[in-house]
């Protein structure tokens, strides 16, 4: 059984996904958040069993040696933190771990648990056994926090009664139960918190061939005809993710269904991923608009992101956290102190020359002197 706690599903994450359908908008199309409508369709996807979830090999191993061993002993295994970008299969596994050891699965995240009496509603209705699953546990109030420690520790809370000189702190027992933990962020988690989870896995990106497996298996599920070819295509624009590989396959289904037989083919993938602007690596319409502006506007840099931001018509914070993790992960954007430089791979992805500079990172003068940007000149002058 899964039982949801209340949260604010409309509330936007960290680096985008807000609650619009990220199926909707072409360029969100590529990034790894969930929006709150596409949940459900990733809920039927989703594995049901270590054996049938793919990819993270080393993790699936080290989890199954602890809830083998756990089960034989007939105790709740130890707390667990996942670790890992957005969209790899952390929930996922949650939900795996709750029913390989067949117990109940309460989920809540760190910004739905603001005050320490949030968190104690919800640890004094757990029933022994159960699988507390708190995504980004690194957003917890810092209260709410202080209460989970002891919790995880002791399975006791103390519930403060009265105000003032009066209030009296009420113990409370809690039967064993099981934190598993999610977070993007891992560095932001305190080490008090992070100590007290007995089994730690981090999930990597996914190989093609891996997201291939994803993606057959999720059409099976929605019961369509995909080439193996097809497959492959969708896998490698798809940044090693999961999440993006099944959104695209939605999108390409789609494309397959109203101009094609309904079965999807390399010729129709080729031309869907066409239609929404996806590329032979991953890169959407403003990942392409940020290493453009910066060859064809600044000769490839170094260029504040505030100059940037703006030469791409974006926020700040939207080319910082959603659009250059994944340049510079694919080698096609530098970030150095005098600026953002285009790397001579970026140059080449978009069939340009790349000039004599773009070989030496930093070598010519930054071309943004913006007061207060992060990693431009203004700060370093």
């Amino acid at each position: 059984m899964i039982e949801r706690s209340s949260s604010p599903e409309g509330a936007p994450r960290p680096g985008g996904g807000g609650p619009t359908g990220a199926d909707a908008d072409g360029r969100d199309l590529v990034r790894a958040e969930a929006a709150a409508l596409e949940r459900a369709a990733e809920g039927a996807l989703r594995p049901k069993d270590l054996g049938e979830f793919v990819g993270q090999t080393r993790v699936r191993e080290q989890l199954s040696l602890v809830l083998d061993a756990a089960s034989a002993r007939g105790r709740s295994p130890e707390h667990m933190l996942l670790s890992g970008p957005p969209g790899l299969g952390k929930t996922t596994l949650a939900m795996i771990i709750a029913r390989e050891l067949g117990a109940p699965l309460r989920i809540t995240s760190g910004p739905a648990v603001q005050h320490a009496g949030d968190l104690a509603a919800i640890l004094s209705s757990l029933e022994e056994g159960e699988v507390l699953f708190i995504d980004e546990i690194h957003r917890l109030a810092r209260p709410a926090e202080e209460m989970l420690y002891m919790a995880m520790e002791d399975f006791r809370v103390d519930v403060v009664v009265g105000k003032g000189v009066g209030a009296t702190a009420i113990p409370l027992e809690l039967p064993p139960f099981t934190v598993v933990g999610a977070t993007t962020r891992a560095g932001l988690l305190p080490s008090p918190l992070r100590d007290r989870f007995g089994f730690t896995g981090h999930l990597d990106f996914y190989s093609a061939a891996e997201l291939a497996q994803v993606i057959e298996r999720s059409a099976g599920r929605l019961e369509i005809a995909v080439d193996p070819d097809a497959a492959h295509e969708i896998a490698s624009r798809s940044r090693g993710t999961p999440r993006i590989a099944n959104r695209l396959l939605r999108r390409v289904r789609d494309f397959a269904e109203v101009r094609g037989t309904g079965d999807i083919t390399i010729d129709s993938a080729l031309e869907a991923l066409r239609v929404y602007e996806v590329d032979q690596r991953g890169l959407d319409r403003l990942d392409r608009a940020v290493i453009s502006a910066l060859c064809t506007k600044f000769g490839g840099g170094p260029v504040g992101l505030s100059t940037l931001a703006i030469a791409v018509g974006e926020e700040t914070e939207t080319v910082e956290t959603v659009v250059e993790p994944f340049l510079v992960r694919e080698g096609l954007l530098g970030r150095t102190p005098r600026g953002r430089i285009a790397t001579p791979a970026a140059w080449e992805h978009l069939g340009l020359a790349a000039p004599p500079q773009s070989a030496q990172w930093g070598a010519q003068p930054a071309l943004t002197d913006d007061p207060g940007d992060d990693i431009g000149l203004g700060r370093f002058a």
